[in-house]
C-alpha cells in the first residue's frame, strides 16, 4: 500500500492528518508543498486539489482532500485504533469539538486570509496579529466550557478533537495568544505532547532542512 501525504509542515490542517496518520501506525511517504512559494497554486498541484489547498492524501492513488474527510477515510480504511467513537452520542459530541476548531476557529486565521488582509484590506502586520488573536481566543473560551473533566476532548484517549486542538494550540503560542483563561485546553494539550505518535506529527520534527 502506498500512502503520499502532500503537506506544509506549519499548516494547520496538514498537522493534524499528520497526527492521525502516526495514531494509526501507518507508513506514509511526505511531499512538502510550501504555501510561502506558492506551489498549492501551481497547476500540477490543483489536479490533485483544485482548491489549492493541503493537505492531499493519496492512499494507492486516490486522491483525499479536507483534513476532516481525510479523518473519516482513514477511520474507514484502518479501523484501529479510531478517530472518532462508534457511539453517535459521543461521536456527535467530537465532531461539534473538532469542527469549533477546523471550521470556526483556523479558517480565520490561516494564511490565505492573512494574506488578503494584508494585501487587498491593507492592514498592517500589528493589527493581523489582534485579529488573530481574538479568533482564537473566542473559539478557545467556547471549547473551554464544551470540555469536561476527561483526560481528552475525545474522553479517556485522544480522537479527532484533540488532534485538531494541539496544532490550534501550536498556532495560539505562534500569534502570542494568552491561554491562562483556558485550563482544561492546556492540560489536554499538554497531555497529548508526551504521545509519541503527537510527538512524531510536530512542525519542528518534518520542518524541511
Amino acid at each position: 500500500m502506498s500512502i503520499v501525504l502532500h503537506d506544509y509542515w506549519r499548516s494547520s490542517a496538514s498537522y493534524r492528518v499528520r497526527i492521525a496518520l502516526e495514531w494509526k501506525g501507518l507508513d506514509y511517504q511526505r511531499v512538502d508543498v510550501s504555501l510561502l512559494d506558492g506551489a498549492q497554486r501551481k497547476a500540477g498541484y490543483r489536479i490533485k486539489n483544485p482548491q489549492g489547498f493541503v493537505p492531499t492524501l493519496e492512499i494507492d492513488g486516490k486522491i483525499f482532500t479536507q483534513s476532516l474527510a481525510i479523518f473519516d477515510v482513514l477511520d474507514a480504511r484502518f479501523k484501529e485504533p479510531p478517530l472518532v467513537s462508534n457511539d453517535p452520542d459521543t461521536r456527535a459530541r467530537q465532531l461539534a469539538m473538532a469542527l469549533a476548531i477546523a471550521a470556526d476557529i483556523h479558517p480565520l486565521n490561516n494564511l490565505r486570509v492573512l494574506r488578503y488582509l494584508k494585501q487587498e484590506c491593507g492592514q498592517e502586520q500589528d493589527a493581523l496579529d489582534r485579529w488573530t488573536r481574538h479568533w482564537i481566543a473566542e473559539g478557545f473560551a467556547a471549547l473551554e466550557a464544551m470540555a469536561d473533566d476527561a483526560p481528552f476532548l475525545g474522553g479517556d484517549r485522544p480522537a479527532m478533537p484533540d488532534m485538531c486542538l494541539v496544532p490550534q494550540m501550536y498556532n495560539a503560542r505562534r500569534f502570542e495568544t494568552p491561554l491562562e483563561a483556558y485550563p482544561r485546553l492546556l492540560a489536554i494539550d499538554a497531555r497529548c505532547n508526551e504521545i509519541d505518535a503527537f510527538k512524531r506529527a510536530r512542525p519542528d520534527v518534518v520542518k524541511p532542512a
